[in-house]
């Protein structure tokens, strides 16, 4: 095969899980900056003087096992830092500097595998924030430039679309796709749709059967290859931005209402199907890292450890625990600058509230609609995991095999 994506006359996938992108933001990009609402106010009081910087970076491919992987802090110390292979939960050992500024593995990383560092510091004021990445280290043999997800062996909700990245631009993609082939134990017909040349995702017509098994195969010039994954209950979760509930239905069944508070009216939540990709039982969210800054330069705003966060796209949209606004806001006002907002406290640690217990129950997979939002825009099917975004004609009408 002629093409950029066969490297030493093979095409092969590695098993890995989430997305290449992790900004994290929450805001719909492309919107100019908007004065404060006084929720996102309280959120910016507790700035740390803290930054955490983690190497290779977030969403890096082909890391070498002995790069120097490592974990810096400017302005403080860490305090924990776990670095832990997401297919297995192996966490690698990893040793803390004696100034407490530094952290690196104690030993080589595992080949062909995805990893996902999270670190916590404090500064001089003991005022936390934390830091998160996903790094994907290089095969053995160096021609593993297909990444497909989700992981293998992994069971995951029934909007997971299977997506292969590929490290460099397939210039036959007819080729390529025809050594991939995916199906379901439900009988549901998949068909593979190319975002561009480095991105091929794949899907049935309408969501995967709930207890299915989904296979992906490689076949190229006598190597195969095969990924396996389950489908596990059906959970969609619509918010209505207008009535500020979110109903969560599982199994066709509503198994809970919570209140929520979605996008303001000068940063709209995204309507449309959203997917969790990636959950974060904390993460930095910072508005500079999206353009969106006040006349002084100051970020719009700076939280830096928001909890039980779940991305729903690689714009910076998450659904996530908020505890800097007022209990009177959640079902009320709609105060965020594009994120789904649910009931928290500091920290995450009480299980009885909202966002604990929308963490707890959620896979990755697991469907999030908003419907009633002012923004005029329906979230870009290539915008994370918004495949089902795509009318069925125009998604087959994507493949490059017909």
């Amino acid at each position: 095969m002629a093409t950029a994506g066969v490297l030493g006359g093979v095409l092969a996938l590695t098993a890995l899980g989430g997305t290449s992108n992790a900004a994290t933001s929450d805001n719909n990009p492309g919107n100019p900056p908007k004065p404060q609402t006084q929720a996102d106010r309280t959120g910016t009081q507790d700035v740390s003087d803290a930054r955490i910087k983690i190497t290779s970076g977030e969403g890096s491919y082909n890391v070498g096992i002995n790069d120097p992987v490592q974990v810096t802090v400017s302005d403080g110390k860490l305090t924990k830092v776990t670095m832990t292979a997401t297919a297995t939960g192996a966490e690698m050992p990893g040793t803390v500097s004696a100034d407490g500024t530094s952290w690196k593995p104690n030993g080589p990383l595992a080949p062909a595998t995805r990893y996902q560092v999270a670190a916590d510091a404090v500064d001089a004021k003991n005022v936390p924030v934390s830091g998160n990445a996903t790094i994907t280290t290089v095969s053995p043999a160096n021609n593993f430039i297909g990444h497909v997800s989700p992981e293998n062996g992994s069971t995951v909700g029934v909007g997971m679309p299977v997506t292969v990245n590929f490290g460099k631009a397939v210039v036959d993609r007819a080729a390529v796709e025809s050594a991939i082939q995916v199906s379901s134990s439900s009988g549901q017909r998949v068909v593979g749709h190319w975002f561009n040349d480095n991105r091929l995702d794949f899907r049935p017509e309408t969501y995967w059967k709930p207890g299915s098994t989904v296979t992906v195969g490689l076949n190229a010039n006598g190597i195969r290859k095969t990924v396996t994954f389950k489908i596990g209950r059906s959970q969609i979760s619509t918010v209505d931005a207008k009535t500020k509930q979110m109903t969560v239905v599982r199994d066709g069944r509503t198994i809970r209402t919570v209140p929520v508070s979605s996008g303001n009216p000068e940063h709209p939540t995204y309507n449309g199907q959203m997917v969790i990709s990636e959950k974060f039982r904390h993460v930095h969210m910072n508005g500079s890292t999206v353009g969106l800054t006040e006349k002084d330069g100051k970020p719009s705003y700076d939280i830096s450890a928001v909890p039980h966060a779940m991305r729903l796209t690689d714009s910076g949209t998450f659904i996530h625990g908020n505890y800097w606004a007022a209990d009177s806001t959640f079902g009320k006002v709609n105060t965020s600058h594009g994120c789904v907002g649910l009931k928290d406290v500091r920290g995450g640690g009480n299980d009885t509230l909202p966002a604990a217990w929308f963490f707890d129950n959620s896979l990755i997979g697991d469907v999030v609609i908003v419907k009633n939002s002012p923004d005029k825009a329906t979230v870009a099917p290539g915008n994370g995991l918004g495949d089902w975004n795509m009318p069925w004609t125009e998604w087959v009408a994507g493949s490059a095999t017909g």
